[in-house]
């Protein structure tokens, strides 16, 4: 599969901006784990740490799902490799295969996508439950952003000690 990554835009309205921005990670993020076997997926950066690539994915899953589906759209919905409500859970790659954890990262990208979208702007509120107070879309998409950006410089140095790949 060929991922395509769109440069975010120099100039547009906030929005088309924030959406750019976060779209330009989530592409950065599946760019990083292409072509690569789930034995590498699954390689650990260095110890103590259990951080791989797949665990990656996976706790990209869990982030999507939680700030558009259970705190925008208020679904009542467990995470995904927990129903216990522990975010690490993600991590734990086990049995998982690179082609689960990324179409389930897929399709939650794709219900977050459909959410913002139909959100009325910006400014709307939402519970997050975590964090004990209302947040605004706009909160959400620039923490996304953030979350994104964060995972991804570890992707980078995960990716490059698997097969020594490096770059955007």
């Amino acid at each position: 599969m060929t991922i395509e990554r769109i440069d975010p835009p120099s100039q547009a309205g906030e929005r088309e901006m924030l959406r750019a921005y976060l779209d330009f990670h989530r592409a950065t993020l599946a760019m990083k784990v292409e072509g690569l076997t789930d034995e590498q997926l699954r390689r650990r950066s260095m110890p103590p740490s259990t951080l791989s690539l797949l665990g990656l994915v996976r706790h990209m899953a869990e982030v999507e799902r939680t700030w558009f589906r259970r705190v925008v759209n208020g679904e009542d919905i467990p995470l995904v490799w927990s129903e216990e409500g522990d975010y690490q859970a993600a991590f734990d790659d086990g049995e998982s295969t690179g082609a689960s954890a990324f179409a389930t990262w897929q399709t939650e990208v794709a219900h977050s996508r459909r959410i913002e979208e139909a959100a009325g702007s910006l400014d709307i509120t939402a519970y997050q439950p975590r964090w004990g107070k209302d947040v605004s879309l706009r909160l959400i998409m620039l923490h996304m952003i953030h979350e994104y950006a964060r995972h991804n410089g570890h992707a980078d140095f995960l990716r490059e000690g698997v097969d020594g790949t490096v770059g955007p």
